[in-house]
């Protein structure tokens, strides 16, 4: 894609004119190939988990037989005593190679602060989240997705994010994995801090999880460019759609826009968190509302 172009677009809110739609197969150099893929976020369906409705063993096979997904991304909470259990891993991987279901990332909760005040604190977190890399490694993911919590100023909680996620993301370099942040709430749902704390680390194995609802009390559009040219992964959240199948928080083909102008290319993650619909359901409308969108694309 031209400069010129990339300038248009992101001046001109991104709208998908006739222009724009050539620039997909123009951006991968294959016009057969799809720019993205449709990845499953077990958070969607975590009522049914925690209903014991489906175990994380099943959660792939499910994800593509009721959805047609074939990449999948885990929640820790869902075998969280699971991450050093070679057994269950090798049983998980094996399930997940014979189905064709690709493993994409973890994501890693309950693990302590790696904003912590203290450096005994943070250090004592990256030793908690130093299983999940382990675990992401066996199963062919690229990421484990943490969180970028803590005490203190805007100043003093950047500086001590800073060091958290560069220890971990040193030790996860080793393993070829990748640590991405997800705006989750706190200073983290603020795109500009969150861009400034990425910038800082500068890590290529360190970058952002963007999820297209999670930037409270920030423009969610905003965020979404301040954290996009550091996304090795993207949140297509969910929660209510309208009768023509559009989310209603959410202008999807605005923010797949801000995604296309960027350099990314991969698996945009369904997660519906909605309760009108079933989960089921949510999923399915989700991922028929990206796949029209990528259509337009």
């Amino acid at each position: 894609m031209s400069p010129t172009r990339r300038k248009f677009l992101k001046i001109s809110g991104l709208a998908l004119t006739s222009s724009y739609l050539p620039a997909c197969a123009e951006q991968t150099g294959d016009p057969k190939k799809p720019r993205f893929d449709i990845s499953l976020a077990q958070w969607s369906l975590h009522r049914t988990l925690r209903a014991g409705k489906l175990t994380n063993l099943e959660f792939p096979k499910y994800a593509k037989d009721k959805f047609g997904i074939l990449a999948v991304e885990y929640v820790n909470s869902f075998m969280k005593k699971q991450a050093k259990n070679m057994s269950y891993l090798k049983d998980l991987k094996s399930r997940t190679d014979g189905e064709g279901v690709k493993n994409i990332l973890i994501m890693c909760d309950g693990e302590g602060r790696l904003g912590a005040k203290t450096k005994e604190e943070r250090t004592k977190t990256v030793n908690n989240h130093k299983r999940w890399v382990d675990a992401a490694k066996f199963l062919g993911c690229h990421s484990i997705r943490v969180n970028a919590g803590g005490p203190g100023s805007r100043e003093e909680l950047a500086k001590q994010v800073v060091d958290g996620l560069t220890q971990l993301s040193l030790f996860a370099k080793s393993h070829s994995i990748n640590v991405i942040v997800e705006n989750h709430g706190g200073l983290s749902s603020d795109g500009a801090w969150l861009a400034g704390v990425l910038k800082t680390v500068g890590m290529e194995n360190c970058g952002s999880l963007p999820d297209f609802g999670n930037f409270h009390k920030y423009d969610r559009y905003q965020g979404m460019k301040d954290l996009i040219p550091f996304a090795k992964g993207v949140s297509a959240k969910s929660g209510k759609f309208d009768a023509k199948g559009n989310e209603v928080d959410t202008d999807f083909v605005k923010m797949m826009g801000i995604v296309a102008a960027s350099e990314y290319e991969g698996y945009v993650g369904v997660e519906y968190a909605g309760g009108k619909l079933s989960e089921d359901d949510g999923i399915i409308a989700t991922k028929r509302l990206l796949e029209k969108v990528f259509k337009l694309l």
